[in-house]
């Protein structure tokens, strides 16, 4: 039985500094985020996943959302450079964590590349061209996997934070998809379930032992994927979407 790691990160008590770029800014109930994320991590638990839980950092109100600092592939982990730059301080003890797992590489100036911008399935990356990944970010994270075999396609991303907020894979041929978020066309070869038109930031799902862990307030979506026959579950992460999050923000997941 293959053993994975999730590493994850605490949230912080300055989670209501975090950066925003297509939300505007509510309201966060630091108690009920924490509750939420405990939450999440015992849903990883219960897949059968080792979570390495890292302590928050208080100063840096958008490091719990872990996935955007680094990308985990079976033969490296790529270190990002985020986009937004007062996160980039949030690299320096992912990157001592993943020391232990993977020989590491670095995504180095002018290039910025965040993790929720890249979708792996199989030896296919696509890598959002967004607000916070440019395409020196891309061709960086394109020379550093493609000898290991990997084929990397660029997707235009337009109108939300990242290409996995508008589309994640439920399974090797299967997408849920907002197309109206990104230049779907260049999915092709796919299965795609489209979205709910009322809930656009339903396509961030996290896919855990063939369970599609799906946002508890998109249970349209959730019934649709459903009809189509795969199992789900709902997860409760309101206050940490008011951060511009999503499901699979909250880890950094990969076989160990």
């Amino acid at each position: 039985m293959s053993r994975f790691v999730a590493i994850t990160r605490a949230v912080g008590p300055s989670l209501a500094d975090c950066e925003l770029t297509f939300q505007t800014r509510e309201p966060i109930d630091l108690a009920e985020a924490i509750f939420q994320h405990a939450a999440y991590c015992d849903a990883l638990k219960e897949a059968g996943i080792e979570v390495e839980l890292l302590p928050a950092v208080e100063h840096l109100p958008d490091a719990v959302f872990i996935e955007d600092t680094a990308v985990v592939f079976d033969e490296l982990a790529v270190i990002t450079r985020p986009g937004a730059m007062k996160r980039r301080a949030e690299v320096t003890t992912v990157a001592a964590v993943l020391r232990k797992h993977r020989t590491l590489a670095y995504i180095e100036e002018p290039g910025t590349l965040d993790g929720g911008d890249v979708l792996t399935i199989g030896r296919q990356l696509f890598v959002g061209i967004s607000s916070r990944t440019n395409e020196n970010g891309h061709n960086q994270l394109s020379k550093a996997v493609e000898r290991h075999g990997y084929q990397v396609v660029p997707v235009r991303v337009d109108g939300c934070l990242h290409l996995k907020t508008a589309v994640c894979a439920l399974d090797e041929g299967t997408l849920v998809v907002n197309p109206n978020w990104i230049d779907a066309g260049k999915l092709s070869g796919f299965k795609h379930v489209l979205v709910a038109e009322t809930e656009p930031f339903a396509a961030n799902c996290l896919v855990l032992n063939d369970v599609v862990h799906v946002s508890a307030r998109c249970w349209r979506t959730r019934d649709l994927l459903e009809q189509r026959g795969f199992a789900t579950q709902a997860l409760t992460i309101s206050e940490l979407e008011k951060a511009e999050a999503g499901l699979t923000c909250l880890s950094l997941i990969f076989g160990a």
